[in-house]
């Protein structure tokens, strides 16, 4: 073989190498977007990380496969890899939920609350039922004008056992996800009780739907606002903890 022909066989095997590299990147691109709807557009690498709960929320029983979904199990290891993480000093979260899955959602909210790094949180679309609680999780939250926000009775589907103990727990969950509320917004325990139970406003159920400012007005919410409001909120959270 000559040294033409060695240097030609080389050169295929770098390209070879170099397409399968492409390939699999590419692959790991697609799958990374499809499990949890995140992917690099390009090298630029931020030290803030957006997390997306976007859906319903999927706790213990798995939801449709046809149904939008964010899987609790994919939530929590990122938000201990955020913690963990030096290189990451905030975290942007994107709400576009129906609800979900109570346990699940709070358990998420909890974990988001406890991060020590600076929070924020951005309602678009929709941040309803258990997404209240997600919302106001964050340090800070944004809501975009237009958004909504439905704050009702906790419901369950399926069998229900008729004894007082389901209705002694219920109360107890009832009680688990107003504490939250208040705990991390301005709205006050009366008032989020009373939104709760008007009968006025959504057909056939009781509950409240806030659109944009209105949640800001109730204090459930602490901003009106959009991505570059809430980015730049963000920064200046880390500024001030970096000082």
């Amino acid at each position: 073989m000559t040294y033409e022909n060695n240097i030609n066989k080389e050169v295929n095997i770098e390209k070879k190498i170099s397409n399968e590299d492409s390939s699999y990147n590419k692959n790991e691109k697609l799958e990374n977007l499809k499990e949890i709807g995140n992917t690099h557009i390009s090298e630029f690498i931020s030290d803030i990380h957006v997390l997306n709960i976007i859906g319903q929320i999927e706790g213990h029983v798995a939801v449709p496969p046809q149904t939008k979904a964010t899987k609790y199990e994919h939530i929590i290891p990122q938000l201990v890899a955020i913690e963990e993480n030096p290189n990451i000093k905030g975290l942007l979260i994107i709400l576009n939920t129906v609800g979900g899955d109570v346990e699940a959602g709070l358990a998420i909210a909890e974990m988001i609350n406890s991060l020590s790094k600076p929070t924020v949180s951005l309602v678009i679309g929709g941040g309803h039922s258990i997404g209240v609680p997600l919302a106001v999780s964050a340090k800070y939250s944004f809501i975009s004008p237009t958004a909504t926000m439905i704050i009702h009775p906790i419901r369950m589907n399926g069998l229900v056992i008729g004894v007082p103990q389901t209705f002694e727990y219920f109360k107890k969950m009832q009680d688990r996800i107003i504490n939250f509320i208040t705990r991390n917004s301005g709205i006050s325990e009366e008032k989020l009780r009373e939104l709760m139970l008007q009968t006025d406003e959504l057909l056939n159920d009781m509950g409240t739907i806030l659109i944009g400012k209105q949640a800001v007005d109730l204090k459930l919410m602490n901003e009106v606002g959009g991505i570059s409001n809430a980015i730049k909120k963000l920064r200046q959270m880390i500024e001030e903890k970096q000082k």
